[in-house]
């Protein structure tokens, strides 16, 4: 384990979360591998903190599906699968719509000020090309969406679920030639949310989510051949 990978201090979260997110973030930004193990003493010494928050770390990891803790051999970055991939997406896309449809009547000023301010800020990543900052400003995107729904159970199940997807977000955001159609899509979203046409609201989300679906499965399917 040579990776370059290391812990940045903040005195505003427990020792614990700092570990989750630095381990997180390596995973992600393919630091640490797919298939590599996960040694808890070595990512101790690594990281300079004791075994007890890389182990709640690498339990919370194995929740997002980004490790999987495998018999007699420990624990280990997640592989990434196409079927886990469009099980997930399956579900995301049927929620994801019903949220849109939803909010599409619900959404007040400020919430539809906030999409339009995390559409903006996402663009803004995109130029400075930071994949990390990309994703959180999509899944805020995302998340003001859920949360104009209304809808508490549903707002819990999309964002258990956006856990899980979160990795295959970010490989999607890795490549740049999806980006203008991405800007273009949220965009619309917001036309649409705007004039409270649910039936072109839910048929964009359809649609962004498909290209998605394409982009991912055709990355995935590259890196088994």
């Amino acid at each position: 384990m040579e990776n370059e990978f290391k812990i940045e201090m903040n005195q505003f979260l427990p020792l614990r979360e700092v570990v989750f997110r630095a381990i997180r973030e390596a995973i992600l930004k393919g630091e640490l591998k797919a298939g590599e193990r996960l040694m808890e003493i070595q990512l101790a010494e690594k990281l300079g903190v004791s075994r007890t928050p890389i182990r709640e770390a690498l339990r919370k990891l194995e929740l997002e599906g980004l490790v999987v803790s495998i018999p007699r051999k420990g624990a280990m970055v997640a592989q990434m699968s196409a079927a886990e991939f469009e099980d997930m997406l399956v579900v995301r896309k049927s929620l994801e719509k019903l949220a849109a449809s939803l909010a599409c009547q619900r959404m007040t000023e400020e919430e539809m000020q906030d999409l339009e301010r995390f559409a903006n800020e996402m663009e803004d990543a995109m130029k400075r090309k930071n994949v990390i900052e990309i994703a959180t400003a999509d899944e805020n995107f995302h998340e003001c969406i859920y949360k104009s729904s209304k809808n508490p159970k549903l707002i819990s199940i999309l964002n258990s679920l956006r856990e899980q997807f979160y990795r295959y977000r970010v490989e999607y955001l890795k490549i740049e030639e999806n980006y203008q159609q991405l800007i273009k899509e949220h965009r619309e979203m917001i036309r649409g949310m705007l004039n409270q046409d649910e039936d072109y609201v839910v048929l964009i989300v359809d649609q962004h989510l498909s290209n998605q679906q394409t982009a991912v499965l055709q990355m995935i399917h590259k890196s088994e051949a």
